[in-house]
């Protein structure tokens, strides 16, 4: 039986009521901080409704999470915190910070429907919401970070300082990209390789604008494996709506190699069977110095 006006209104009005809990307990566990504000900006609504929705949460969702700090002027989360409407995971937050990027135009009117739809997760890096804070507030405040930090080069535990300008989800782990002292250039650091609590610092010269590469817009080219048959380069065009057989990307230079990761595209070595891999780069050239070695 199709669901009423008055029925499909209470179902929206209990999943937008939702959504905000669930900002209330991603952005207090975090960030360490939730205020009023961070509902109004993030939701559109007023100072009201989101005093409301704080006491609501705290009241009947997750009572004992909260704790007014009068220095924070906001709250912060408790010693017991426990989430009750996430799953307590950085990605939770990290997506958070790009949602409004990716639903600002339709999240009012978009209708999500969940039935006979599978996501596969894949499994989360370990990361803590005390290494996040510090990194999330040295980006803000183009503050020097010192770290510990462990690499697959390094594997022993080493101190660094650096100076953070933007977290970014590479489509299977977090990093993030930031001015090191250490080798005097830009680079990435994944997230779940920090060690310990990284301390703030005072504040840098270094910061995004001075990012070259990060800064430098590149044209990729995906196209057909040209070893395919005419008919097959015509599906494979088809799956990525090219142009005239070719996907054209725009993207930010460090940010290439990861592209063509997510796309399944070995920029080194070309697959022997061209229906494994489908898609090659057509302007390889153009950005070889941008790929791993």
């Amino acid at each position: 039986m199709p669901t009423t006006n008055h029925e499909q209104q209470k179902i929206q009005g209990r999943w937008d009521s939702l959504l905000r809990y669930r900002a209330i307990e991603i952005i207090a566990l975090w960030e360490g901080r939730l205020t009023t504000n961070h509902l109004c900006d993030t939701f559109g609504i007023g100072r009201q409704q989101a005093s409301k929705d704080i006491n609501t949460y705290d009241s009947a969702i997750g009572p004992g999470n909260l704790v007014y700090d009068k220095h924070l002027k906001g709250y912060k989360p408790s010693a017991a915190f426990r989430p009750e409407v996430t799953s307590g995971l950085v990605d939770e937050y990290l997506h958070l910070l790009n949602r409004n990027k990716d639903l600002s135009n339709t999240f009012d009117t978009l209708s999500l429907q969940f039935a006979n739809t599978e996501v596969l997760t894949v499994p989360v890096r370990n990361i803590s919401p005390q290494m996040i804070r510090p990194i999330v507030i040295a980006a803000r405040q183009c503050r020097r970070l010192e770290v510990d930090y462990v690499s697959i080069r390094d594997p022993n535990r080493e101190g660094r300082v650096i100076v953070p300008h933007t977290i970014v989800f590479s489509g299977l782990r977090w990093h993030v990209r930031a001015w090191c002292e250490k080798n005097q250039d830009y680079r990435d650091f994944v997230l779940s390789r920090f060690k310990g609590t990284p301390d703030i610092m005072d504040i840098s010269a270094h910061n995004e604008l001075g990012d070259k590469d990060w800064n430098t817009m590149i044209t990729v080219k995906i196209k057909p494996d040209s070893r395919l048959s005419a008919r097959q380069r015509k599906v494979v065009a088809d799956d990525y709506g090219m142009q005239r057989g070719v996907l054209t990307l725009r993207l930010r230079a460090t940010l290439v190699q990861y592209a063509l990761q997510q796309l399944g595209i070995n920029a080194n070595v070309v697959d022997s069977v061209p229906e494994a891999q489908q898609i090659i780069i057509a302007n390889r050239d153009d950005i070889k110095q941008w790929l791993f070695e």
